[in-house]
């Protein structure tokens, strides 16, 4: 039987795409033909996954931004990646370590939150 395989992206609009773009490579190293790109295949660890999250509409999680949805991208070392953020300049909205995985956000240049996450383990 077919089925889905993964995430395929996210897609948003903004006022002007190509400053977007710009923000995101260089603050984040995130480049591709199309927009940000994320080979998952270049992942290692303990069965890497993507997730679809709801949440209650009165839910603050995704203050400050007033988006209706949040943006979270992986990274193999959260704290040094939080380190490389506040050299270039952003401010970093939060950083937890839940214990199940690590957690820290800022804000795009369009006003969007981005959830960086460190998976610490497999889902049971």
């Amino acid at each position: 039987m077919a089925g889905i395989t993964g995430l395929g992206g996210v897609f948003h609009m903004v006022k002007d795409p190509a400053a977007t773009r710009k923000w995101y490579k260089e603050y984040l190293g995130l480049d591709g033909e199309y927009g940000p790109m994320l080979n998952w295949s270049e992942e290692k660890g303990e069965k890497p996954y993507s997730l679809i999250s709801h949440f209650d509409e009165d839910s603050d999680y995704l203050a400050p931004s007033e988006a209706k949805f949040m943006i979270n991208l992986r990274v193999d070392d959260l704290d040094a990646y939080v380190d490389e953020l506040r050299k270039k300049g952003l401010e970093i909205l939060g950083h937890v370590d839940e214990g199940y995985g690590k957690f820290a956000w800022i804000l795009d240049c369009d006003g969007v939150k981005l959830e960086f996450w460190q998976q610490v383990e497999a889902p049971e």
